[in-house]
């Protein structure tokens, strides 16, 4: 009895075991995280349209992009979208100082009314009332200005005409002059036109920054376009090393095969052709990286420019230019660094600011004067031609005093404006510090790679006889095919290594040129803010 219990045990678990996965295992979890359930919605995916076939078969007729490294930065000046952004920068910096400089342009203003009275009075002698209409009409034109002295002036132009029941027709025309002038506080060309001049020193900061970003992304395509022709060098190194790598693992083979080499010099030959087609692989992919990174700076208008190839033409110098002495350098850096100027700038515009709150500290005394003179007649005509006929004139003036005890405001604003000045010229001060510091860095970098391109093309030389040496002892069995190998890689690193000096040396003289603000002359770009500001009220 118990054996048949058991037998009917095993046929359970045995049932168990054939039922499908589902039974026991949700569905739901074995899905990817990334991939959208069964019975839910999936998640939508972005608008991008895969390129139609015509778009290929056309592509493929120029799918090769032949381009130097002038033709790059050419293409990224012209095309480039975050340039053309920042091109809009100086543009928009620029209008602020227009607004500043329209407080100072003349304007004109006009007014046109008329009225109508009708009441009633009471007659002091037969103390009967009556009725009283008077009708009117004003106009009042003329031409106002602010200058930059702190002085307003205003002239205008009035008629007046009243007609009543009770009274004859009377018309009037008043030409007169208004000059109000502030004698102390807002008194002065230089207070006066400071919100202007630090519209404008913000627009050539602007300027400046503009040339910081184009020397940046000039930097960067050059910078691109090296590393991507030195990985495009360093594929052919390495495709070369591994057809090298493979033809000696099989004759390796053969000889094995043949009994004039052990079987345990098989490995060594091929472990060192698996290691090329590893070091093969990641070179392409780095190539690769480097050609999308590169379509992408330059921003060719077109839509399917991240499948185009990428063939540069300009050829690696394989001699280094002479430098010039570190002085020179430096002295080149403190005229064209954008930073620089862009810090000078600050420190004028802070400079400004002294100025503006200096006149604060002063007490409000403004002159008003007023000067008309006025015709009288039945019209308006016969009013305009007695304005200089008779003495009908009017003349009045007055001053007006302000002053707020103590001034706390204007002293707490002179104070942090002569603070911001000192904080200005210190940080001036250590940026061009940190400047020649960076140009002699970049110095020393060039001259040490300039010095590796030679070093390395004779290291290249005596790697290639070591490996030919190590490759005759093994022929005649006095070596082993560890050896050959290792002297396969030195040759190989040797070789990259060159590759390497010479793009290190490009790269170490475009760093040194963005270090002395130099690159864009250099490379022919013309872009604002070469020089350093010129500042007329600082003189």
């Amino acid at each position: 009895m118990s054996a048949l219990r058991r037998y009917r045990w095993a046929v359970l678990l045995l049932a168990a075991c054939a039922a499908p996965a589902s039974a026991f295992v949700d569905a739901r979890a074995l899905v990817w995280p990334e991939q959208s359930l069964p019975g839910e919605p999936a998640e939508p995916q972005s608008a991008a349209t895969p390129p139609t076939s015509d778009e290929l078969a056309a592509l493929g007729q120029r799918n090769r992009l032949e381009l130097s490294l002038e033709e790059a930065v050419g293409m990224a000046m012209e095309h480039n979208p975050s340039l053309a952004a920042q091109r809009l920068q100086p543009l928009i910096a620029g209008t602020f100082a227009a607004v500043e400089r329209a407080v100072f342009d003349p304007s004109v203003f006009a007014r046109v009314e008329t009225s109508r009275e009708v009441a009633q009075r009471v007659s002091e002698d037969i103390q009967q009332n009556f009725d009283v209409r008077n009708d009117g009409e004003a106009a009042r034109a003329g031409i106002r200005q602010t200058l930059p002295t702190g002085t307003e002036l205003e002239l205008s132009v009035e008629q007046d005409l009243s007609e009543s029941n009770r009274s004859p027709r009377q018309a009037s025309t008043r030409v007169g002059l208004t000059l109000t002038q502030a004698l102390l506080n807002g008194f002065g060309v230089a207070s006066n036109l400071v919100t202007l001049r630090q519209a404008r020193a913000d627009a050539l900061a602007s300027a400046y920054e503009l040339r910081g970003f184009v020397t940046s992304l000039v930097a960067d395509v050059e910078s691109t376009y090296w590393n991507f022709l030195g990985a495009r060098r360093r594929i052919e190194i390495l495709e070369n090393a591994v057809e090298v790598a493979e033809r000696q693992s099989e004759e390796a083979r053969l000889r094995i095969e043949a009994g004039t080499v052990a079987r345990v010099e098989q490995a060594a030959f091929a472990a060192e052709a698996a290691r090329r087609r590893q070091d093969l692989i990641d070179g392409r992919a780095e190539a690769a990286r480097l050609r999308i990174r590169l379509l992408q700076l330059i921003s060719a208008p077109e839509r399917l420019r991240y499948e185009r190839a990428v063939e540069p033409t300009t050829e690696v110098a394989t001699d280094a230019a002479p430098l010039d002495a570190p002085a020179d350098y430096a002295a080149l850096a403190a005229r064209r660094r954008p930073e620089l100027n862009q810090a000078r700038l600050d420190v004028a515009r802070n400079e400004l600011e002294v100025v503006a709150t200096r006149s604060g500290l002063l007490p409000r005394l403004d002159l008003f004067v007023t000067l008309g003179q006025t015709g009288f007649a039945r019209n308006y005509g016969g009013a305009y031609e007695n304005l200089d006929g008779g003495d009908t004139y009017d003349l009045s003036g007055a001053l007006e005093f302000e002053y707020p005890l103590g001034n706390r405001a204007g002293r707490a604003l002179q104070q942090r404006a002569k603070a911001s000045v000192r904080q200005a010229e210190a940080s001036l001060d250590n940026l061009q510090r940190v400047i020649e510091a960076e140009v002699r860095y970049a110095l020393v970098e060039a001259e040490r790679a300039a010095a590796q391109i030679d070093a390395s093309a004779a290291t290249v030389t005596l790697q290639r006889q070591t490996l030919e040496a190590e490759q005759a002892r093994f022929d005649v069995g006095r070596s082993t095919g560890l050896l050959v190998a290792q002297a396969q890689r030195d040759l190989l690193a040797a070789e990259l290594d060159r590759i390497d000096a010479f793009i290190a040396y490009r790269q170490a003289l475009i760093d040194l040129f963005v270090a002395d603000g130099s690159l864009l002359t250099r490379r022919l770009v013309d872009a604002p803010g070469e020089l350093p500001p010129a500042l007329p009220w600082r003189d």
